[in-house]
């Protein structure tokens, strides 16, 4: 289990998740945010719809697992996800708006749960794991960094 200074860094980190992302790529033009840097990799468009779908899931499967004993949630192909065309083609604001939002309320809600909370389990038949809400916290508080790095890259490549 995670201490509650981790626990609080990890908050922070969703909470800090929509201005960074934001951020990151103010200015970009429509070109910029279609790049892909390899065939198969998902430009920024892409990552930042993700983050949004990702996100959605992942606070549905913590609102599940305060709610039920063991939820078993519901997998996702988030390559086919990806390539659909409200991930292609919408306005990036719509889903910079949408985590606004959820990273919101999520921050509010991680703040509220007691330890035993954090020890509540949901089962991923995917993965065929039990997962707490204490390693989910770790997971997306990680994920949101590791898309921000991998818009930075992007754009280091770039030179933007």
């Amino acid at each position: 289990m995670s201490t509650p200074a981790e626990r609080a860094a990890h908050i922070a980190h969703i909470r800090a998740l929509p201005d960074q992302l934001a951020a990151l790529v103010a200015g970009w033009s429509e070109e910029q945010l279609d790049y892909r840097p390899a065939p198969g990799e998902w430009c920024a468009r892409q990552i930042i719809h993700h983050v949004a779908d990702s996100h959605m899931n992942a606070f549905i499967r913590m609102k599940l697992t305060l709610a039920e004993e063991t939820p078993i949630i519901k997998p996702y192909d988030q390559e086919v996800w990806a390539e659909m065309v409200d991930t292609t083609a919408a306005p990036i604001e719509d889903s910079l708006m949408l985590i606004e939002g959820l990273h919101a309320r999520w921050a509010l809600l991680w703040e509220s749960l007691s330890e035993a909370d954090y020890a509540r389990t949901f089962f991923h038949p995917e993965h065929q794991s039990h997962n707490t809400l204490d390693s989910h916290l770790a997971t997306y508080s990680k994920h949101g960094r590791e898309h921000i790095d991998q818009i930075e890259r992007i754009a280091q490549a770039q030179g933007w």
